[in-house]
């Protein structure tokens, strides 16, 4: 059990409430209420996120001296390998 990676273990935990979940609901027992539109929320945000850091980790040059510099430092770069 040690050598589990954390996503290993919370995609097994997800997984047994998803199961322990549907088993009560079709028992007649709704444990976890989730409408429709909570779904598409909760998807709307987690994309919004996503989009929202890649935006802000990737260098975006906008401007011709910010696209030189990038320029010149691939450059150096492929100078150094």
């Amino acid at each position: 059990m040690k050598d589990l990676s954390p996503g290993t273990v919370a995609r097994t935990i997800a997984l047994i409430l998803a199961l322990f979940n549907q088993a009560m609901t079709m028992s007649g027992h709704k444990i976890i209420d989730v409408a429709d539109d909570d779904i598409y929320q909760a998807v709307s945000l987690i994309f919004t996120i996503a989009a929202s850091l890649a935006a802000w980790w990737k260098n975006n040059s906008f401007t011709a001296a910010a696209k030189e510099a990038d320029k010149y430092l691939s450059d150096l770069k492929s100078e150094v390998k």
